[in-house]
């Protein structure tokens, strides 16, 4: 990710940077242990296809481990990293768990909702930003209120610090 450019998927098959990615995440593990390099393997291709999974790619990945196709299917559907659907370019999660609620986590969810004009598991409608489900906990209670932003924490949120945030969204 980094900055280098990535081929899109465009099916049947795998990329070639895709292969090397779950390459480099199978030579991590024994050879008879292939489950493994699913969340890598399924995190790369969903990077490489606009941020989220089809069938089609989810087959791929099986095909290329050696796996049955219900073994990655499986994995895709329980993380909340994975998506399945078309969305945002851009996806933010929203801490909702003790933590962060005491501390106005459902008042920042609200006020992002409001602030983008879309529900929580929606994207906008020019496809820029998913507002994921909410997420019992992102393991960050010293920082709450926070948000998940493309895999990065931001915390201790106000409406000034999430519209700075938003601001930076292209």
């Amino acid at each position: 990710m980094s900055g280098a450019h990535h081929e899109k998927w465009s099916g049947p098959g795998l990329s070639p940077h895709a292969r090397e990615v779950i390459d480099a995440s199978l030579a991590k593990y024994p050879a008879d242990r292939k489950q493994s390099a699913v969340l890598a393997a399924l995190r790369e291709v969903q990077h490489e296809n606009d941020g989220y999974l089809t069938p089609a790619i989810m087959d791929d990945v099986a095909d290329y481990l050696g796996l049955p196709r219900i073994a990655v299917y499986e994995v895709a559907s329980f993380y909340s990293m994975f998506e399945t659907e078309p969305c945002g370019r851009h996806s933010i999660s929203v801490c909702t768990n003790i933590s962060c609620m005491l501390r106005g986590g459902e008042q920042i969810r609200d006020y992002i909702e409001s602030r983008l004009g879309i529900r929580t598991g929606e994207s906008t409608p020019d496809g820029r930003i998913l507002l994921k489900r909410e997420e019992e906990c992102l393991a960050a209670c010293c920082g709450a209120p926070m948000m998940m932003v493309d895999h990065v924490y931001h915390e201790n949120l106000t409406p000034e610090k999430i519209d700075d945030i938003l601001a930076k969204l292209s």
